[in-house]
C-alpha cells in the first residue's frame, strides 16, 4: 500500500547519534565530543550517545561510562544512551537520560521477553531494531513482534534501522492504530524523509548536521516547500556517507567533522571499515551543496 494516507505535516522529534571524536594517537578528544553535544542539544535536537555511531559495540565499560559522564554534565538528563544490558539501562535512568536498548550478544534471543524484564525496573527505555548490514548482533522484528512491544508501556519508542521503506510504513500504521504516542524512530538513513509519514528520527547522520537537520524540520512544520530542496541535498550526503560498507559511515562522519572545521582528526577506532581518499573530495561536494563552504 502506497503510503498518501499517512503524509502530515507535524512537529518532528530528532535525535542525533553522536560520533565519538578519535585522534591520531587513537585517544578520545574529549573536548571536541563535549562541544558536539553541546552543538547538536544547541539546535534543539537530542543528542543520543554511546550508539553505533559512537562505536558503542567496541567501547569497554570505562569508557562508555565517561561518555555518560561528559553528557550528563553537559545537557543534563535531555539525552539517549545506548544500553547493552538491564544494569545500562538503570544506569541511564539514574542520571535521567533515556535508555536505548543496543542490539548485542547479551540480549540476544525472545526481545519481548528481554525487554518485559527491562521494564520490571525501569520507567522509561527505547527499543531498537538494527540490520545487521550496521552489526551482527541486529535482527529486524516481525510486525507481530512489534505488536508486542508497542503493548510495553515503559517502552515509549522504538528505533527502525532496516534502511527499507515499507517496514516502517507497516510500523506507522500499526502504531496509529494501537498507540498513537508511540515514536517510531527512523534509523534509514537511505530515506530521510520518513519523518513525512509520521516518524521521529534517530540517525547517524544527523550527528554530521545537526543544524540542517533542525532547519529541515522547522520547515516541515511550517509547510514551507523549502524543506523539500534541503531534504533532498541531506538525502545526498546521507546517499554517500551510507553507501556500503555502511559500517564506514563512521570514518564518513569524522571526515566531513573535520571539513567543517568541527573536529582536528577523521581517525576512527580500531575495526571500523575506512573510506578511500577519494571520500573528502565526495563530501566536499556534498557540504557545498549544502552550502557549508
Amino acid at each position: 500500500m502506497l503510503p498518501i494516507d499517512l503524509i502530515r505535516p507535524r512537529v518532528i522529534s530528532g535525535m542525533a547519534a553522536v560520533l565519538l571524536p578519535v585522534l591520531e594517537d587513537g585517544a578520545i578528544d574529549w573536548d571536541a565530543f563535549d562541544a558536539h553535544v553541546a552543538r547538536i542539544s544547541g539546535t534543539g535536537l537530542t543528542p543520543a550517545v554511546n550508539m553505533d555511531t559512537g562505536y558503542a559495540h567496541l567501547l569497554d565499560e570505562r569508557t562508555k561510562a565517561e561518555v555518560l559522564q561528559h553528557t550528563g554534565n553537559l545537557v543534563g538528563g535531555d539525552f539517549a544512551a545506548g544500553a547493552f544490558d538491564l544494569a545500562d539501562a538503570v544506569t541511564i535512568r539514574d542520571l535521567g537520560a533515556t535508555p536505548v536498548i543496543v542490539p548485542n550478544e547479551r540480549l540476544a534471543g525472545d526481545v519481548v521477553a528481554a525487554y518485559r524484564a527491562i521494564a520490571t525496573s525501569v520507567d522509561r527505555f527505547i527499543g531498537f531494531e538494527l540490520s545487521p548490514l550496521f552489526h551482527p548482533s541486529g535482527s529486524i522484528w516481525d510486525l507481530a513482534t512489534y505488536k508486542e512491544v508497542l503493548s510495553i508501556e515503559q517502552c515509549i519508542g522504538a528505533k527502525h534501522s532496516s534502511l527499507q521503506r515499507e517496514p516502517e510504513w507497516e510500523r506507522l500504521r500499526l502504531r496509529d492504530a494501537e498507540r498513537p504516542g508511540f515514536q517510531v524512530l527512523t534509523g534509514n538513513d537511505l530515506a530521510i524523509d520518513m519523518v513525512m509519514y509520521g516518524s521521529d528520527y534517530l540517525l547517524g547522520l544527523a550527528t554530521f548536521a545537526p543544524d540542517l537537520f533542525a532547519e529541515r524540520d522547522r520547515l516541515w512544520a511550517e509547510e514551507d516547500p523549502r524543506y523539500y530542496e534541503l531534504n533532498d541535498a541531506l538525502q545526498q550526503l546521507g546517499n554517500v556517507a551510507f553507501r556500503p560498507p555502511v559500517p564506514a559511515y563512521r570514518h564518513s562522519a569524522a571526515i566531513f567533522l573535520k571539513l567543517r572545521g568541527w573536529i582536528t582528526s577523521d581517525a576512527t577506532l580500531d575495526g571500523v571499515p575506512r573510506r578511500g581518499p577519494e571520500e573528502a573530495a565526495l563530501l566536499r561536494q556534498c557540504g557545498e551543496r549544502l552550502g557549508l563552504w
